[in-house]
């Protein structure tokens, strides 16, 4: 049956809100994953050169479920919509996992138990996270015309960066409110639990905030605005023949993502070493070193860098419009990025140490609205958009479970100096910057 196609009507800003602000929620507890991972776990007793192994888990999750997702939405339609009850159940399993991943250490198991009951948790909330925070991308996809498409992807930008903002700054709050920073070895210090608890109960607020506000279309209204022959409902999936007819977009687009994604994993797993180390003077080669007062107060910090690179995406994602040329944005953006990487071990003081941050936030900009903006551009038309979307989050899980393989060899080569993993990072972020060149500079392939 042949469905009349329908242009997708332009949304007021408002309606563009709701679609992304449940991301605010989500984001939250990305970023307390983001920034405090490593730092419960090396509580924990974990070893350095081990902790990269920690960060496989998190793309695994999302490379397996991402695309399952995407794929049962598509056929989904349900009274409460298409994606949101995949969003919903996502995010109600990741309240009930924050609250359990940071007492790892506090349930009296000895620590090897500890670290697999740490590692089962973590499963568990990458697992619910990438669950809810997929549908958010989808939504936008699926009912916004491709002339707002940038402005709905900036939106979601500017929400997921406020998001990681605030979880980025719950330890250091929470310790400036008085909740203790420092525990017993092996214990996760209650300024860090607390901040998981916090970060779930907004999760579900700003999720249950988009449930009621966003009313999907149907598999048939989908079918009229995309000029599809028949709902996607009615469809076989095959993952292989939609990956041959794939746009030159998304394997393009997937080189940079590459690059770019490798770099951010070796941030997230090596700043609190390299900040206690360059900013605290705490000697990271002593076992010792991760019960130390220096390296908790340097884990506090590393939330608040994280929150400044968050602050830097905030405001450079209001600088990218103004570039003509989306390659040209994208490759600056990267380009910066790098530059903050490779500033970060040459700069002792805590506060100085802002500036590569707000670099690094250049690059983290780009990486969260570009990529998608072009590829779902170049999927107009064709259809299993959650499927694409679904698919392409494997040129984000790919790099992050290739680097944290190498993290550790890599970091014995560099003579075990966590910070020297930053230059890598920066080194990283260059090759990325010169593959944007690769991309055709048409909207569509």
């Amino acid at each position: 049956m042949n469905y009349k196609l329908k242009t997708k009507p332009d949304l007021s800003f408002w309606k563009l809100w709701n679609l992304s602000f449940g991301f605010f929620g989500v984001q939250i507890a990305y970023a307390l994953q983001s920034a405090n991972i490593s730092r419960i776990f090396a509580t924990l007793g974990a070893d350095p050169h081990s902790l990269s192994y920690f960060w496989i888990l998190p793309p695994l999750m999302g490379i397996i479920v991402q695309p399952i997702v995407g794929t049962l939405s598509d056929k989904t339609w349900t009274r409460f919509g298409r994606r949101i009850p995949y969003l919903f159940v996502g995010a109600a399993v990741a309240v009930l996992v924050m609250c359990l991943l940071p007492n790892a250490g506090s349930l009296g198991m000895a620590v090897s138990t500890a670290m697999f009951f740490g590692l089962l948790s973590l499963m568990f909330l990458d697992t619910s996270i990438n669950m809810a925070m997929q549908p958010f991308k989808m939504l936008v996809a699926d009912m916004v015309n491709e002339k707002q498409k940038t402005l709905a992807y900036s939106i979601q930008s500017f929400l997921c960066n406020a998001g990681s903002l605030v979880g980025f700054v719950f330890p250091i709050l929470f310790t400036m409110l008085g909740i203790s920073n420092v525990a017993a070895a092996g214990v996760v210090p209650d300024s860090v639990i607390w901040s998981f608890y916090g970060g779930a109960i907004i999760l579900i607020l700003c999720v249950l905030y988009t449930v009621v506000k966003v009313k999907e279309w149907n598999p048939q209204e989908y079918a009229q605005y995309n000029s599809l022959e028949k709902p996607l409902d009615e469809e076989k999936v095959n993952f292989i023949k939609l990956l041959r007819h794939a746009p030159k977009a998304f394997w393009k687009v997937g080189l940079v993502q590459f690059f770019s994604w490798a770099a951010f994993v070796y941030m997230w797993t090596y700043t609190n070493g390299t900040i206690a180390d360059t900013c605290w003077g705490v000697d990271m080669t002593q076992s010792s070193a991760t019960t130390s007062v220096g390296y908790q107060e340097a884990g506090n910090w590393v939330g608040v860098l994280f929150a400044v690179q968050a602050v830097g995406s905030i405001l450079w994602v209001m600088v990218l419009p103004l570039f003509k040329n989306i390659k040209v944005g994208y490759a600056v953006s990267l380009l910066l990025g790098g530059l903050g990487f490779c500033l970060v071990p040459f700069v002792g003081d805590k506060y100085m140490v802002f500036v590569p941050f707000m670099l690094i936030g250049c690059a983290w900009a780009a990486m969260l609205a570009m990529p998608f903006t072009i590829l779902t551009n170049a999927l107009e038309g064709k259809g299993h958009t959650g499927v694409y979307l679904g698919l392409f989050n494997g040129t984000i899980c790919i790099p992050q479970i290739a680097a944290a393989l190498l993290g550790g060899v890599l970091l014995s080569l560099l003579g075990s100096v966590q910070s020297s993993m930053m230059i890598v990072a920066g080194v990283l972020l260059f090759i990325g910057t010169l593959c944007v060149f690769m991309l055709d500079n048409e909207k569509h392939d």
